[in-house]
């Protein structure tokens, strides 16, 4: 295991770094699970782009739309919990990295795309997804979660047992 040094300073911006983002996909998460009404089906439905074909039959297909909801819901869950406690963080940021790379496809912000939902702001090409995605990949190179988080426990090197 490679062990990474930091300054004072870098380890402070990667922590927060890694604490908005786990606390934007448990917030997300979280508000999914307590709606009962909560459903993908409308956010696949208004899928654009090439991959559409794809989202459109996970919309249209009940089984596989149930078990998309289930993965979203405890995904975001899960993923926002790993990087707020350091736990498993790697495999929290390839999970978050997943979703998001999924997002983005489903609603890539390209000319002449308009989608029923609005967005928060008016995007080409850059959106909030493909930014967080590019945040995830700086915590993947920079983990933070053997240092300050859960994983430092978990993780302690034999030879100091």
């Amino acid at each position: 295991m490679k062990v990474f040094r930091y300054s004072k300073s870098q380890l402070s911006v990667l922590l927060i770094l890694r604490l908005l983002i786990g606390w934007h996909f448990l917030y997300e998460g979280l508000v999914k699970f307590m709606n009962p009404f909560w459903n993908a089906r409308t956010f696949l439905l208004d899928s654009q782009g090439f991959a559409k074909g794809l989202f459109e039959w996970m919309a249209n297909n009940n089984q596989v739309l149930e078990l998309v909801n289930f993965l979203n819901v405890w995904g975001l869950m899960l993923v926002g919990l790993g990087l707020i406690l350091g736990l498993f963080e790697k495999w929290a940021t390839i999970g978050g990295m997943l979703m998001l790379f999924f997002f983005y496809l489903s609603h890539p912000p390209f000319i002449g795309v308009e989608y029923l939902m609005p967005s928060e702001g008016n995007y080409l090409i850059v959106n909030k997804n493909l930014i967080e995605l590019a945040a995830l990949s700086v915590l993947m190179l920079f983990p933070t979660g053997r240092l300050i988080g859960l994983d430092r426990l978990i993780f302690i090197k034999k030879s100091s047992l």
